[in-house]
């Protein structure tokens, strides 16, 4: 799951059907997130490391020839801030996969998928926890939030301990989400796109091997169609999808894009409906709806004009991800 801090509105060219096209694209890379994840036949562990570690493959030969004297930046002087927080970043975003991706196992894709998404409500907290003044809508949405979650697992509760576990670490795996997007906003105010995310996501990928390897978690051994799936997280929810929400942002505003991030979650309960035949519980339903309802109130309230605005969906910079 993604933030974004708020910006002065700028003037954008009009949206045409490219960028239309790029955003369906997008939202629906994203969706398949956590139904690959479930339907993963690996650990969540070891998922979440070969999705940072190929990742991190992928992006480091661009980053160490074209931005090498940026990276040399990072380890001398004023700019050694920028390279802990970039580290720092990389831990809690190590959290965040280490608590939503296991969720995605054992509870629903919708849950999971819809708890996790409640990062932006984590992040305006840590924002007046940082001191700025959030809106009284922002305030609502959280309310409203919290009690669809309350009810979203409190239906799992009488289902299943498994269930109700992987509710709890979707909602932490959010948590840690607000956590890791708090550190990368203040490495992206100047740190370029590629050099960020090649340190956050190798950072992470050295702390979850670290993990596996105490935990004597399996790496490998895996069917083809779980590398498959790991090959579809990598290419699909964290290169294209993320990739194309920034190429959008030339013409659509980060609110706008915050609001299509929710999609994320419907597509993916939709994905896991009809591929893994995960039928949503009934009593869960109107928890979920309430509590993207609240999401979205404090991603749009959170982004009013001429308010310290709460950081909420995605960085107008990059948008490495989440689930």
């Amino acid at each position: 799951m993604l933030s974004v801090s708020s910006v002065a509105p700028q003037p954008r060219p009009p949206v045409d059907p490219l960028t239309v096209g790029v955003l369906a694209l997008a939202v629906a890379s994203v969706s398949s997130s956590a139904p690959l994840i479930a339907f993963a036949a690996a650990p969540a562990l070891a998922v979440a490391l070969w999705r940072n570690l190929l990742s991190a493959a992928v992006l480091a030969p661009f980053t160490l020839v074209r931005r090498r004297a940026e990276l040399r930046a990072l380890t001398v002087g004023a700019g050694r801030r920028e390279g802990w927080y970039c580290v720092l970043s990389g831990v809690a975003l190590a959290a965040h996969f280490a608590t939503w991706m296991p969720s995605a196992q054992l509870t629903s894709v919708a849950a999971a998928t819809a708890l996790g998404a409640t990062q932006p409500v984590w992040q305006g907290l840590i924002a007046r926890w940082q001191g700025r003044r959030l809106p009284y809508a922002v305030w609502g949405g959280i309310g409203l939030a919290v009690l669809g979650a309350v009810l979203a697992t409190g239906a799992d509760v009488g289902v299943s301990g498994r269930a109700f576990a992987g509710d709890l670490l979707a909602v932490v795996g959010g948590m840690f989400a607000a956590v890791y997007t708090a550190f990368g906003e203040r490495a992206r105010a100047t740190i370029s796109t590629a050099t960020y995310t090649t340190i956050c996501y190798g950072v992470c990928a050295v702390i979850l091997l670290v993990v596996c390897l105490v935990g004597g978690v399996r790496l490998h051994g895996y069917g083809t169609s779980t590398w498959l799936a790991i090959i579809g997280l990598v290419v699909g929810a964290q290169l294209l999808g993320h990739s194309m929400f920034n190429h959008a942002l030339r013409r659509v505003s980060a609110t706008t894009i915050s609001v299509l991030i929710l999609l994320e979650a419907p597509g993916a309960a939709l994905i896991a409906w009809a591929w893994l035949g995960q039928l949503p519980r009934p009593l869960a339903l109107p928890g979920l709806a309430l509590l993207l309802a609240g999401v979205t109130v404090v991603v749009v309230g959170g982004a009013r004009p001429g308010r310290r605005a709460t950081p909420a969906a995605l960085p107008a910079d990059v948008a490495p991800p989440a689930p």
